[in-house]
């Protein structure tokens, strides 16, 4: 087991987070890198040339980063960061989050709405369940994770997901199993990482497939 619980794959690359010194799966750590300007930008896509520095997906250590000029230690330069990065990065995560189920959505790998939600997972259909994070308790619990994989995202807010299914306001949500489906836990589970110690911001909550 890795550090926050996930299983490394065989020949998962590894990188060294620069706050804790671990090293652990790279999908578990956000990638930056340093433009032109000095200036340090997350690289969400794992795409922008330039030599990669890795921390944790994790609120806490990304501010500590800025705070204690790990960045510019590790770039070998003096670097800056845009104020309120934490908030930038989770933005850009949730951001990125909903584009993916979107695309899932119009792919017919996506549905909303409590009846058929509860169809797929009767059905099995459903690889993974998506609930707001801001939705009613009890309404949630009528509903539950397939059992084969037990796979929840719980991170996102009911506007949230309505914008990734076109509506105003989604509570019940499920995905398919896919890769577009793996790419929505893996993100989810970084925005969850940012979330999680955010004052006045839902916590949510992300289980994977590979997890009891």
């Amino acid at each position: 087991m890795t550090r926050g619980g996930q299983k490394k794959r065989p020949d998962e690359p590894e990188r060294r987070c620069i706050v804790t010194g671990e090293t652990q799966p790279k999908a578990g750590l956000i990638r930056f890198v340093a433009d032109p300007d000095s200036m340090i930008v997350a690289d969400l896509l794992g795409k922008l040339p330039g030599r990669g520095i890795w921390v944790s997906a994790d609120r806490i250590a990304i501010e500590k980063a800025c705070r204690q000029g790990l960045f510019s230690r590790a770039a070998k330069q003096r670097v800056k960061t845009p104020d309120g990065f934490a908030n930038v990065i989770e933005a850009a995560l949730a951001s990125r989050v909903i584009h993916l189920i979107s695309l899932a959505r119009k792919a017919g790998q996506a549905v909303a709405g409590f009846e058929k939600v509860k169809s797929w997972l009767v059905s099995g259909e459903a690889a993974v369940l998506l609930q707001a994070s801001d939705g009613s308790e009890r309404g949630k619990t009528k509903l539950r994770p397939p059992d084969e994989t037990g796979a929840f995202v719980g991170v996102l807010t009911g506007s949230e997901l309505g914008l990734a299914f076109g509506r105003e306001n989604v509570i019940h949500g499920a995905l398919a199993a896919g890769g577009l489906t793996q790419r929505v836990v893996e993100e989810a589970t970084k925005l969850q990482g940012l979330r999680k110690a955010a004052v006045g911001t839902p916590t949510g909550k992300v289980r994977r497939p590979d997890e009891r």
